[in-house]
């Protein structure tokens, strides 16, 4: 099972689509809310070097936001990350 993580904020369309795409691979992920808990932005800045969101990680490798996600999700290689 990979290991998610992926950064957001609630006004965000691009996060709720990043989170609808991975739940329709049933992939489970932890939600990090950068407009909650500000202090985390930081560590999304520094791990993917965007400010951006939503920002996501999969095995700690970063995808980057929504478009990349798809991107994955389209040539087939988000199912290979996801096993």
């Amino acid at each position: 099972m990979s290991n998610i993580i992926i950064y957001t904020k609630d006004s965000c369309p691009y996060c709720v689509w990043a989170k609808q795409l991975l739940d329709t691979k049933n992939a489970t992920y932890t939600e990090i809310r950068v407009d909650i808990e500000t202090d985390k932005l930081a560590d999304m800045v520094r791990l993917s070097g965007r400010r951006t969101v939503p920002q996501i990680f999969i095995n700690d490798q970063p995808i980057g936001g929504f478009d990349d996600l798809s991107a994955l999700a389209k040539n087939g290689e988000l199912d290979k990350l996801l096993t």
